[in-house]
C-alpha cells in the first residue's frame, strides 16, 4: 500500500484573511475548502495559523473547530505584527523539516512573495511545497516558486460571488440628481420608456448572475500536453504515465488544474484529448495509471500529406517554397492546423519531421536566408 503524504498546513492568516475581505466583496474566509483540497492529496498532521488574533474574534473560533493550532501574534510598540508574524512562521516551518523527517509536503497559505526564499529552502530540503492564495492579492513572484499552487478563488466549496458593474450603480436613483434629469426622463414616450425598463431589467438580471471565470482555451490545453509529452518521450525516455504527465504539468505551472477546463478528473481530460487524436492511452504499469503517447500515425501523416499538397501547388508556380509564410497558406486550406498539437515545438521542426518522412524535400538557402521547400524529397 502507498504511503499517504504528511502535510504540515501553515496560514498567514492576516494576508489570507484580508486578501478575501478585500477582493471577495467582503466575503469572510472560509477554511474547510481548503481543509477539502488537502484531503485528497494526503494526511495533514500539522496545522497552524499565525495572526494577532485580537483582531480575528470569530475568525479564532472557526479554526478551533477546524483543529487549527492559533500561534498569537501580539502587536507590540514599535514592532511590525506583519513582520513579526512571517519570521515566526518561516521559523517554525524549517525547524518542522529538520526535526520531523515524515513530514513531505509542507502547505504555505499566504500571496505574500517574502515567502519565496522559504519556499526555496524547502524544496531544497527534498520537501514538496504547495502554496495557497487569494488569486488578486497573491504576488506572481510565489506561484512559480511552489510544486503546485491553489487558487483559493477556484477551490471546490468557494462561492462564486456576482459581479456589479458602474453600469449598475449608476441605474440606482440618487436623491442628489438633478432636477434637469427627471424632466428629460419625462419627455421620454411610453414605449421608449418600456424598452429601456426592459433592458435595464435584462442587464441586471445578466449581472445577478454568478461571474463565471472565462473558460480556458482547450485547444491551448492541447498545445501543452502534446508538447509535454513529445519532450518527456525525447528527453528521459520511457513509457510516459497519467501520474507523471499530471506532475511535469504542475512543474511547468504550478497553477494548473483540469477543473479549469471544465473536466472532474485528470483522467478525463486525457480521455478528451484522446477522442481528439491529440493523444494515445494504453495500459499502464497501474490500474488507473495508464499509459500516455503522441500519434505515430492519424493526424501526423494528414498533416504531412496537406504540407505536401500546399507545397506542390506553389512550387508549380516557384519551383521552390520558402519556409516563411508557408503555415499561413496551411491554414488557408486547414485552419485549425497547428504543429504543436502533434507534439512539435516549432513549425520548423515540423517541416524537419516532413522532410525525413519523405513527405517534401528541404534545404538551407544562404541566399535566400531561409529554407525552401519542394514536394519532391532531397
Amino acid at each position: 500500500m502507498e504511503q499517504e503524504d504528511r502535510i504540515a498546513l501553515f496560514l498567514d492568516y492576516e494576508n489570507l484573511a484580508l486578501g478575501v475581505r478585500d477582493h471577495r466583496g467582503g466575503a469572510m474566509f472560509d477554511f474547510r475548502p481548503i481543509a477539502d483540497a488537502l484531503a485528497e492529496r494526503g494526511r495533514v498532521v500539522v496545522r497552524r495559523a499565525y495572526a494577532d488574533w485580537s483582531y480575528f474574534d470569530e475568525d479564532r473560533r472557526m479554526l478551533t473547530r477546524s483543529h487549527v493550532e492559533l500561534i498569537e501574534i501580539p502587536q507590540r510598540m514599535g514592532a511590525t505584527r506583519k513582520n513579526a508574524a512571517d519570521i515566526k512562521m518561516a521559523v517554525d516551518a524549517i525547524e518542522l523539516a529538520f526535526e520531523r523527517d515524515y513530514i513531505s509536503t509542507f502547505v504555505l497559505c499566504t500571496g505574500d512573495s517574502d515567502f519565496t526564499p522559504l519556499v526555496h529552502k524547502l524544496r531544497e530540503l527534498n520537501k514538496q511545497v504547495i502554496g495557497v492564495g487569494v488569486e488578486n492579492s497573491t504576488s506572481a513572484l510565489l506561484p512559480p516558486a511552489c510544486d503546485e499552487f491553489l487558487y483559493y478563488d477556484r477551490l471546490e466549496g468557494v462561492d462564486i460571488l456576482p459581479t456589479r458593474s458602474r453600469r449598475a450603480r449608476a441605474a440606482r436613483p440618487s436623491a442628489a440628481e438633478p432636477v434637469e434629469r427627471v424632466t428629460d426622463a419625462e419627455r421620454v414616450t411610453d414605449a421608449e420608456r418600456a424598452d429601456a425598463e426592459r433592458a435595464d431589467a435584462e442587464q441586471a438580471e445578466a449581472e445577478a448572475r454568478p461571474a463565471e471565470e472565462p473558460a480556458r482555451d482547450v485547444d491551448a490545453l492541447a498545445v501543452l500536453v502534446a508538447q509535454t509529452v513529445a519532450g518527456l518521450q525525447g528527453g528521459s525516455g520511457g513509457e510516459v504515465t497519467a501520474s507523471r504527465l499530471k506532475r511535469t504539468l504542475l512543474r511547468k505551472d504550478p497553477t494548473f488544474s483540469e477543473s479549469d477546463y471544465g473536466f472532474r478528473t485528470f483522467g478525463e481530460l486525457l480521455r478528451h484529448l484522446a477522442g481528439q487524436r491529440v493523444i494515445e492511452l494504453a495500459e499502464g504499469p497501474a490500474k488507473g495509471d495508464p499509459e500516455v503517447s503522441l500519434p505515430e500515425h492519424g493526424d501526423r501523416e494528414v498533416a504531412f500529406a496537406l504540407l505536401r499538397t500546399v507545397v506542390q501547388d506553389l512550387a508549380a508556380e516557384t519551383g521552390e517554397v520558402a519556409l516563411s509564410g508557408l503555415k499561413n497558406q496551411l491554414r488557408r486550406v486547414r485552419p485549425d492546423f497547428s504543429e504543436k498539437k502533434l507534439g512539435y515545438r516549432s513549425f520548423l521542426q515540423f517541416c524537419k519531421a516532413a522532410a525525413t518522412g519523405g513527405a517534401v524535400g528541404l534545404r538551407w538557402s544562404a541566399e535566400a536566408d531561409d529554407y525552401l521547400l519542394t514536394a519532391e524529397p532531397s
